[in-house]
């Protein structure tokens, strides 16, 4: 697929629960660009082919590519929003059968070809902040800024039971989510890692208001350098 000689794109990534969609959202808000959330595609395959039925351990790249025909990108004013069959699954995408799956689809490598091109389309729409899995070392290997978000692992935990809970957690709720996000990081260890000129930004100390002001002014410097170019 052709792209742009001069790619106006952001790229945002790291592990899971490092707040890469929060924080590309709130991102793209403050340069005027639009976020594209690849995890939210993956998240959208998996509800595709939960729906279709059988225990994920029997499926194949094949019947997860099938279900995944149902699902479209659709631009909004400021974000690439995800279908299903048409229909808004927000919810959906960020339910438990989903979240325990999603990590075995990301690791097809068809169905991660099939997520890239759909982000890279998402590219030629005009400029974005993109969050996930490969986007800056085999997606958009020519964004102008990449950013691998870290915290530690307890901090992790501890971010994503309030998003998931509501409240602040329990400590054995804070250690259950722990390990989750331990066996989840051994699993995505081959797909997710850093573009070797990433700029790392580690959040376990920070507010998420910090580290997007933080990555904006690296996005604003990088743009402006390659503008003057």
């Amino acid at each position: 697929m052709p792209v742009p000689d001069f790619l106006p794109v952001v790229a945002i990534d790291g592990p899971a629960a490092s707040g890469k969609s929060s924080t590309a959202r709130m991102v793209a808000v403050a340069l005027g660009f639009r976020q594209a959330d690849s995890g939210a595609l993956y998240r959208a395959v998996t509800a595709a082919r939960i729906r279709k039925g059988g225990d994920p351990g029997t499926w194949t790249e094949a019947s997860v590519l099938d279900a995944a025909s149902g699902v479209s990108v659709v631009a909004q004013e400021r974000v690439f929003g995800v279908r299903l069959a048409g229909e808004v699954i927000d919810e959906e995408l960020r339910g438990p059968a989903v979240t325990a799956s999603v990590s075995l689809i990301a690791r097809m490598r068809g169905v991660r070809l099939w997520a890239n091109a759909r982000m890279r389309e998402c590219a030629l729409v005009g400029p974005i902040v993109v969050d996930g899995r490969d986007m800056g070392t085999v997606v958009f290997p020519d964004a102008v800024l990449k950013v691998w978000l870290i915290a530690d692992t307890v901090e992790r935990a501890r971010r994503r039971s309030i998003e998931m809970l509501g409240r602040s957690p329990s400590d054995e709720e804070l250690a259950r989510e722990a390990t989750d996000l331990e066996r989840r990081d051994r699993g995505d260890s081959a797909q997710t890692q850093p573009a070797a000129d990433a700029v790392v930004v580690d959040t376990t100390r920070l507010t998420q208001a910090e580290q997007v002001a933080q990555i904006v002014a690296l996005a604003k410097t990088r743009l402006r350098g390659e503008r003057a170019e």
